[in-house]
């Protein structure tokens, strides 16, 4: 078999917003483990503390993102999110398409 025949590629089309965040402050996240003792919950806190703190000394830098939205093959709703840079998008509205490919191999 070809490289080509060994890979599986699928292509989806959803939605992006783009939007503003503050670089260092993307690091503050609570998944939902966080929540199954009040210990994870304290060292959740403790992290995002010790980043917004970071974020305070290192002064605040916009980073530019956006959120993709689709449904995969299943319909089952996806959301991840894709860094633009430092440098704002060159496109005219916040509400944009976009095509999601993913390419399977070994």
């Amino acid at each position: 078999m070809s490289e080509e025949e060994k890979k599986k590629i699928a292509i989806f089309h959803g939605e992006a917003k783009i939007g503003e965040i503050i670089g260092s402050l993307a690091q503050i996240q609570l998944r939902p483990e966080d929540f199954s003792s009040p210990v994870r919950l304290q060292m959740a806190l403790s992290r995002i503390y010790d980043a917004l703190l970071k974020t305070i000394e290192k002064g605040p830098r916009k980073k530019y993102v956006a959120e993709v939205r689709f449904k995969d093959s299943l319909e089952n709703p996806v959301v991840i999110a894709v860094d633009l840079g430092e440098t704002p998008p060159p496109f005219g509205k916040r509400d944009v398409k976009a095509r999601i490919l993913i390419e399977i191999y070994e």
